[in-house]
């Protein structure tokens, strides 16, 4: 079975992400924020950094509930950079306060942040034809207007790349190597 390049990475998690999730259309909120977060906690880091931790943000972030995350006071702050099971980063850690409140300022205004994040890309997935890793650029006018309103709406680590690594994991493009058999999957689901 031919996957995508990426995907024998150093982490034993890489190939069970990228066969189960990496670039499925994600339509739930509460998911949507766990991979907005945990993209701005890899900013320097190795994905499979994230994907080792991933379990543990899950228990610390209150299963990435936005409304509990909003709420986090000094005392949480101080728990999670004590923790080790998590990117000890006092910058990403307060990011990820101020974008779930952002977050839920975004569902207020568009009903959810589904709706609104998936307007990037007209509502429907982009289906990209990359034959190899090399073929994958770090960001598209998609993950950089993406990176713009974000920005402006108050967003901690959303730079373009970011975004764009954002939206392959949460299918809003599929950038599944065109010799990869989750590329005709992926874009069966679109």
């Amino acid at each position: 079975m031919q996957r995508c390049g990426w995907a024998r990475g150093p982490s034993p998690h890489y190939e069970a992400y990228h066969d189960r999730e990496w670039g499925v259309p994600v339509h739930d909120d509460r998911l949507l924020f766990e991979f907005l977060i945990l993209e701005g906690a890899q900013a320097g880091l190795s994905w499979a950094t994230i994907l080792n931790k991933r379990a543990r943000y899950r228990e610390v972030y209150d299963g990435f509930d936005p409304a509990k995350v909003a709420r986090y006071d000094a005392r949480k702050v101080a728990a999670l950079l004590a923790d080790p099971g998590i990117v000890r980063n006092r910058l990403k850690v307060a990011a990820s306060i101020a974008n779930a409140q952002a977050f839920l300022a975004v569902q207020r205004e568009f009903g959810s942040f589904d709706a609104y994040v998936w307007g990037f890309v007209g509502g429907r997935p982009r289906q990209n034809h990359r034959r190899r890793l090399a073929d994958v650029p770090a960001r598209t006018p998609e993950s950089d207007a993406l990176s713009r309103d974000l920005k402006r709406r108050g967003f901690k680590f959303v730079g373009s790349t970011i975004c764009y690594a954002f939206m392959q994991a949460v299918g809003l493009v599929n950038d599944h190597e065109v010799g990869c058999f989750r590329h005709d999957e992926i874009k069966a689901l679109g």
